[in-house]
């Protein structure tokens, strides 16, 4: 495209310069020296009126928009132009106006106090100097508010429903051309383009504020106002039964109503969910909310709902709830209860007679007796008994005025007057004493299920359990004398008799009191000893005795009971009771005594203090001989078989020695009775010097290095009940801030957690024990040495090349001159790693681990001592360079040989280098060379291939190189080949086409041409008019000119091809040349109209 505007101004140049001659003032001159062929015709030049056209789409518009007017001259643009408003000039300098570079378009941005009023142009032509008469003009209008939309509903429900229709409807009242942006709940919504929103079937979701607002261009107006759309679910319909029953009898009435919380409704009747319509007894009225069955039969018997319906919106509600109505064809028969339900009940009792129709309600009901109608009657009758109401009951029910039962089932109830009880008693004497027992009890003279009260003294006491027929007093006091009486009540019933006759009791101050005496009083008795047990009552006569063991009688009547010998059945609890008359119950117990015998002869046990095994000489000791059953014990002591001197419990040793060494027991005597017990088990005494601690060293060296940690333990035979004193070079060693020296809890460890100087010497301890004052000798001594300075670290490389390359193995060696017991720290670059004994090894070397290596030495657990850090070696690994292979065989000789030949070099290295080969990653017999060829002979299988550099300097071997596939590489470079070139051929065919059809096709005949507009004026036309521009002026802009070309539709491109050899793999790319031919040809023919 470019080349065809080229083309047209040096044609058109052409040919104004060869009509123009020499005079260079004007082009339009070429014309004046043509010989007219009619007279000259001479006009006035009358400038052209200029158009004015708005480019904005409006002439009304509000603050900040802006407005686009265009003034131009048909036909010409060497004009410039000026602008005027309401006839009063427009400035370039005015902040609400902007002009194009010669002033024909003018933007206004409105103002509504300057920018309204009526806008028209002039043009001036750039040349001449000749002014346009003024344009047309154009009114433009600024509204001084941003206008507000108004937004309606329609229809304008306060509630809708869904599924309903509602449109919205947004009006600017101002201008024109608007665009309408719909908001719901303040988030836009999409909606077709236009001033109304129409939701065609609404749904829950759509219910929220809405609002609109208007835009053009880039201007938009405010907010509407909010209208808020509410969708509620059709209100419910409650369905209740107006008649006072759901269960119904044949020939009765039901009413219904159907309740909807607001006006306007219609109704619908459903039984069983089917619509009612059609029946000629039921005939609902849509417009009332009720409903009636006036006589029912069993046909009607079924669930009833409704709905509710706004027929002028098409709204219909759900069912309503369902009312089940059951219809009963018979009447059903009364059930007559009685409560409570005894027969017979006696005169002052309450009776409830109740009549009951359990199917449906609202009964009314009649009682009878004996046939005869009672008053007031109702459901239930309540009334207290007499003796004129036995009889028999019986009831009918009825409801409405044509319901009637029969009446129900009669029953006799018969009515009785209440006995007096009578009161007796069971004990043989109406005198006792204290804690005797007393007995009574009160019956009727009916076998009814009586309970009884009792009374003394006119207050009410407490009976026996059950039904209260018997008053016991088990044990008798003062408090029990009085009257006592009884009365009866029936039991769940409010019957109460009437009291009985008294009875009279009277109680004596005190009870007897039976004393029981033992002799000897021993808790405790032994088998073969002998015991008495005494009776005693003092008070009155007449007792009798019995004896007790174990709450069992013994076959004993007299006063006092013995036992001799006592054997190991005579243990147990002893009392003895004293009773009167032949009633057992009235008897009187001593206190029990309980007497234990033991079936084993005691055995003392005999205790040493202190309680240990061991004891050391000038210690004090003592014996304690006990038995701990019962008392009256006498005791004697032995040792090594031989009685001593003493008496008492205890037995005691101020100064122990050797000689006290022996076998100790004891035994003792009942000093009544004679008895001895066994003797007490031996103990031996063990009288031991004192021993001599034994000092060790914690820490495995006793040469240490200044600051270093050193910890001596001091123990007596394991034992942890002794504490220590230590001492140095004779002297007791305290903790003081100089020594830096610190003890454990008892003392048994010695730290020295900084040495110095000042700890050198000889160590020792002794030891004392915790819990009595035991003093050892000092123990042996241990001899601490301390270094002045801290040892030297030396570390050694090996092997001890400068320079390693990767794959190589080194050793670093750490070495100190003094001590034992070392650990070893390494460090690389000053960063600590892995611990590795005295030696570092790297089997395979990496790049990464060149750098600078020093080791350091420590030892000691919790204080941990480190050396100086040895003097540092640093270790330069480079890359081992690496072989590759390159194909030798060229493309030029792919159709003239059937092997490859193979070359091996090592990468950016002059070094000299002998070369390895290795066919699948096994090595090739053959000698060390450079090259190596592979022909279908050597290697049928088409293998991978790689090679390694060696030599006899460092590095004396390289990285094996990467794998060369040589399969079908010569017959994919052959196909390569021969496509590349059919595409190469082709390409320069279809170039050569072009331009063979482009200069042999012939332009079309001129009666087949279609009549075209002529670009320029003729020369007759032109050549006597001074203001007639040149036809190249008129047809070349400076728009034209200045125009980029086009992509695509603008630059022609020829026969232009880019070409990429296909390449599928690794190894098609070691024989693959990309070619790439990028032609750009801008360029095309151009054909002017002569």
């Amino acid at each position: 495209m470019q080349l065809i505007k080229v083309f047209s101004v040096i044609y058109l140049t052409a040919v104004c310069a060869a009509q123009g001659g020499d005079d260079p003032e004007d082009v339009t001159n070429v014309f004046r020296d043509v010989t007219p062929t009619t007279p000259p015709i001479t006009t006035a030049y009358v400038p052209p009126v200029p158009s004015l056209q708005q480019q904005s789409a409006w002439l009304d518009v509000f603050p900040s928009e802006k407005v686009v007017l265009n003034c131009s001259v048909a036909g010409s643009s060497d004009w410039s132009f000026t602008w005027s408003r309401s006839g009063q000039d427009i400035q370039a300098s005015d902040p609400s106006v902007s002009l194009s570079a010669e002033g024909s378009v003018l933007t206004v941005t409105a103002d509504a106090q300057t920018s309204s009023g009526s806008y028209s142009c002039k043009g001036l032509h750039k040349t001449k100097g000749v002014t346009t008469p003024e344009s047309n003009t154009l009114k433009l209008t600024v509204y001084p508010n941003v206008p507000k939309p108004t937004l309606s509903q329609s229809p304008d429900y306060a509630e809708m429903f869904p599924k309903e229709t509602v449109t919205f409807t947004c009006t600017v009242d101002v201008s024109s051309e608007w665009e309408y942006l719909w908001y719901h709940n303040g988030i836009e919504i999409q909606a077709p383009n236009g001033n109304s929103f129409r939701i065609d079937s609404i749904d829950h979701p759509h219910s929220g504020d809405y609002h609109c607002k208007a835009k053009r261009g880039s201007f938009y107006t405010d907010d509407s106002n909010k209208t808020t759309l509410k969708v509620s679910d059709p209100p419910k319909p409650f369905l209740k039964v107006l008649t006072p029953w759901e269960e119904v009898f044949v020939n009765e009435t039901v009413d219904f109503g159907c309740e909807v919380d607001s006006p306007d409704w219609a109704f619908t009747w459903y039984r069983n969910q089917v619509q009612i319509k059609g029946d000629p007894y039921l005939s609902p009225d849509r417009d009332e909310p009720y409903f009636n069955i006036t006589s029912i039969t069993q046909d009607y018997q079924g669930g009833y709902a409704c709905k509710a319906h706004l027929e002028t919106r098409g709204v219909i509600s759900e069912f309503s709830n369902t009312v089940d109505i059951i219809v009963y064809e018979n009447t059903p028969k009364p059930t007559r209860s009685k409560n409570p339900g005894f027969n017979p009940m006696y005169v002052g009792e309450t009776v409830n007679f109740t009549c009951n129709v359990n199917v449906s309600f609202g009964w009314e009901y009649q009682w009878y007796k004996d046939g005869e109608a009672v008053n007031p009657t109702g459901k239930s009758i309540i009334f207290n008994l007499s003796l004129s109401d036995g009889g028999k009951y019986g009831c009918t029910a009825r409801r409405g005025e044509s319901t009637y039962t029969d009446i129900s089932n009669v029953k006799q109830q018969e009515v009785l007057e209440i006995p007096v009880p009578s009161l007796k008693k069971t004990t043989p004497w109406s005198d006792v004493f204290p804690a005797e027992s007393v007995k009574l009890s009160c019956e009727m003279n009916d076998s009814s299920s009586w309970i009884y009260t009792w009374y003394k003294d006119g207050q009410k006491v407490q009976a026996d359990g059950g039904n209260g027929a018997t008053l016991s007093i088990s044990s008798a006091s003062s408090v029990h004398a009085g009257q006592y009486n009884c009365m009866g009540h029936l039991k769940g019933r409010s019957v109460s008799s009437s009291k009985s006759s008294g009875f009279d009791l009277t109680v004596h101050g005190e009870k007897p009191s039976v004393t029981l005496t033992q002799d000897p009083d021993y808790k405790v008795m032994f088998p073969g000893e002998s015991v008495s047990f005494s009776c005693d009552i003092g008070v009155s006569s007449g007792w009798k005795y019995q004896w007790y063991k174990d709450g069992q009688r013994l076959g004993h009547s007299e006063k006092t009971y013995q036992i001799h010998p006592i054997g190991t059945t005579s243990g147990g609890s002893y009392e003895c009771r004293v009773q009167r008359g032949t009633d057992p119950g009235v008897t009187y117990s001593s206190q029990p005594i309980s007497l234990k015998v033991e079936n084993n002869k005691p055995k003392p046990s005999m205790t040493q203090h202190p309680n240990v095994d061991k004891l050391y000489t000038g210690e004090p000791v003592s014996f304690e001989c006990q038995v701990k059953l019962s008392s009256g014990w006498e005791y004697s002591w032995y040792k090594d078989g031989n009685r001593l001197s003493v008496d008492s419990s205890t037995y005691n040793i101020k100064d122990a020695k050797l000689s006290s060494n022996g076998i100790y027991k004891c035994m003792a005597r009942r000093n009544k009775t004679m008895y001895d017990t066994e003797d007490s088990d031996e103990r031996l005494l063990t009288i031991s010097e004192i021993p001599v601690p034994s000092l060790k060293k914690v820490t495995e060296w006793l040469d240490v290095f200044p600051a270093e940690s050193v910890t001596l333990s001091c123990g007596m035979d394991g034992s942890s009940d002794w504490k220590y004193t230590w001492y140095k070079d004779g002297q007791e060693v305290q903790k003081t801030p100089d020594n830096n020296v610190s003890f454990d809890l008892d003392a048994s460890t010695l730290n020295i957690y900084s040495a110095s100087s000042l700890n050198r010497g000889q160590y020792s301890c002794s030891a004392k024990l915790k819990s009595r004052s035991v003093n050892s000798n000092s123990s042996s001594g241990l001899t601490l040495s301390v270094y002045d300075t801290t040892p030297r670290v030396t570390l050694m490389q090996n092997p001890s090349h400068e320079v390693m390359h990767t794959g190589d193995s080194v050793t670093f060696s750490c070495h100190i001159n003094v001590s034992t017991g070392w650990k070893y720290l390494w460090f690389k670059d000053d960063s600590p790693l892995a611990e590795s004994g005295e030696n570092h090894n790297i089997t395979s070397v990496l790049t990464k681990n060149t750098g600078s290596y020093k080791c350091q030495t420590k030892r000691g657990s919790s204080a941990v001592f480190h050396s100086s850090h040895s003097q540092a070696v640093k270790l330069d690994v480079k890359e081992r360079p690496k072989a590759d292979i390159i194909l030798l065989t060229g493309w030029s000789e792919v159709f003239s040989t059937d092997s490859l030949v193979l070359k091996c070099g090592v990468q950016n290295s002059q070094d000299s280098w002998n070369y390895t080969w290795f066919k699948e990653n096994q090595p090739i017999d053959v000698l060390p060379s450079e090259k190596h060829i592979v022909t279908p002979q050597n290697d049928p299988d088409q293998s991978q291939y790689t090679c390694r550099g060696i030599r006899t300097g460092r590095p004396s071997y390289s990285k094996i190189s990467d794998h060369l596939r040589t399969k079908n590489l010569l017959l994919k470079r052959r196909v390569l080949l021969s496509i590349s070139g059919c595409i190469f051929f082709g390409i320069i065919a279809v170039f050569i086409g072009c331009i063979i059809l482009r200069f042999t096709r012939k332009p079309a005949a001129d009666e087949y041409k279609p009549e075209e507009a002529e670009l320029f004026a003729r020369m007759d036309q032109i050549k006597d008019r001074d203001d007639a521009p040149c036809p190249l002026v008129q047809y070349i802009t400076d728009a034209a000119l200045n125009a980029s070309p086009k992509e695509g539709d603008e630059n022609g491109t020829i026969c232009s091809e880019t070409t990429p050899l296909p390449i599928t793999s690794q190894e098609e790319q070691v024989v693959t040349t990309e070619s790439q031919d990028e032609t750009d040809n801008n360029g095309g023919l151009v054909s002017f109209k002569q």
